[in-house]
């Protein structure tokens, strides 16, 4: 079974890349929260296939469709305008409405994207057991794993068109978590291909945190910071670098090649003290969480590998009574939180799927020379992945709030009748 997060929030997923759809169900988000199906939607709209003119030509609307778990007693027409939803059954409409507003109950929260834009027949070449297998893709090991009862298209199960389930779940995380502790997720690509940008949001943020003396970043400097990233050629911090990246991306679509990329992505003010010291450390989580998002081949969290060359004096963050002057451990002490920015740097391979002709084999092993024949792909996959790490880590961060209240019973919240 996988699910993301947990043991007290989490969310699971189904659906493939050409698939009817995506289902999502999020468990765990505690009952008053007011959710409007359109802040899930703006989330969704950042990470659907062609938002980026970067990214895959595929254009999907990604609409989400919100089926369970919310109620809105003082207005029911407003809980009930959410799109409408049909199929036909022997030719016989059924369609009932599905929410757009209303606050969630405590009980699981079901959504629903179509997929409108399948184009299975790009696929035809990776059928049956004489299928050609594209280096550096899941076809073999999937085939084998599964005996050969696998959804071929478009890497079915293992396609980036899963993440819709991470971006619904992280959508609700960050919704709680920003009204209850003013915490935000922002993300930076700060490399594609050899290109790098010395730009960073975690240094920018712990300049804004030293000038003014103490943790907490405003909603405006947040604000400032987040249309910048809006407005780039690519979402970067470095508008200069995010241009440059961008002809970069366009020449290597050209060629028929990708390009890896690193994306910086960091939670401004963070609850502190959440998560725990050793088996459920925060940083496990979140290494695991961010690690094992599709085509991510590292994860480091702060200053990374940067702090090997350094010695114990120069690395440690000072600490006076508003806080910690530095953050080289990003925001985590022990796997638990400090207050500073929750800062975490992602490595993306380059795009599996390309057109240049390589050497690989046929589902039995029969070497080939392989060139693909169809397909619409993301030259560089870090382009759009911002979005989904983001919900990655709030979806830890959530679950870590709630073990960590968890922790602290109030005998309050216990009695149904004041007994005197």
């Amino acid at each position: 079974m996988e699910i993301l997060g947990g043991p007290l929030f989490a969310v699971a997923g189904a659906g493939e890349s050409h698939g009817p759809g995506v289902s999502t169900i999020v468990y765990g988000c505690p009952p008053g929260l007011l959710l409007r199906r359109t802040d899930i939607q703006r989330f969704l709209d950042r990470r659907r296939p062609g938002s980026n003119r970067h990214g895959t030509p595929r254009h999907e609307g990604d609409k989400v469709a919100l089926l369970s778990g919310l109620y809105n007693e003082a207005n029911l027409d407003a809980l009930l305008a959410g799109p409408p939803i049909q199929i036909l059954v022997d030719g016989q409409p059924q369609q009932t409405e599905s929410y757009a507003e209303g606050y969630t109950t405590g009980e699981p929260i079901a959504a629903l994207v179509l997929s409108t834009s399948q184009r299975s027949r790009h696929y035809e070449q990776f059928a049956g057991p004489t299928g050609a297998v594209r280096p550096g893709h899941t076809d073999l090991v999937k085939h084998a794993k599964s005996q050969g009862f696998v959804d071929i298209r478009g890497g079915g199960r293992s396609s980036y068109r899963s993440t819709i389930s991470d971006v619904v779940g992280g959508s609700i995380a960050r919704l709680y978590l920003q009204a209850t502790f003013g915490t935000v997720f922002l993300s930076s690509i700060v490399q594609v291909g050899p290109l790098k940008t010395e730009k960073s949001l975690a240094a920018h943020f712990q300049e804004r945190i030293r000038a003014q003396g103490h943790l907490g970043v405003s909603a405006q400097t947040i604000g400032e910071v987040e249309a910048l990233l809006d407005e780039a050629e690519i979402r970067s911090l470095d508008t200069a670098f995010a241009e440059e990246a961008g002809e970069l991306i366009k020449r290597t679509r050209i060629d028929g090649d990708s390009l890896g990329a690193a994306v910086e992505v960091v939670a401004i003010n963070p609850p502190a003290l959440i998560g725990e010291p050793l088996y459920q450390s925060l940083k496990v989580r979140l290494m695991g969480a961010l690690g094992g998002l599709n085509a991510v081949q590292s994860c480091e969290v702060g200053d990374g590998a940067a702090v090997v060359a350094r010695r114990g004096s120069e690395n440690n963050d000072p600490i006076r009574s508003s806080g910690y002057q530095a953050n080289s451990h990003g925001g985590l002490l022990g796997g638990i939180t400090t207050g500073s920015p929750l800062v975490c740097r992602v490595g993306f391979k380059p795009t599996s799927t390309i057109t240049k002709a390589q050497q690989s084999v046929r589902k039995n092993l029969e070497e080939m020379e392989y060139q693909l024949a169809e397909g619409r792909h993301d030259p560089c996959v870090g382009v759009r992945a911002g979005v989904t790490l983001e919900s990655r880590m709030a979806i830890e961060l959530m679950n870590a709030v709630l073990m960590h209240q968890a922790a602290r019973v109030d005998t309050s919240h216990f009695r149904l009748f004041d007994v005197g």
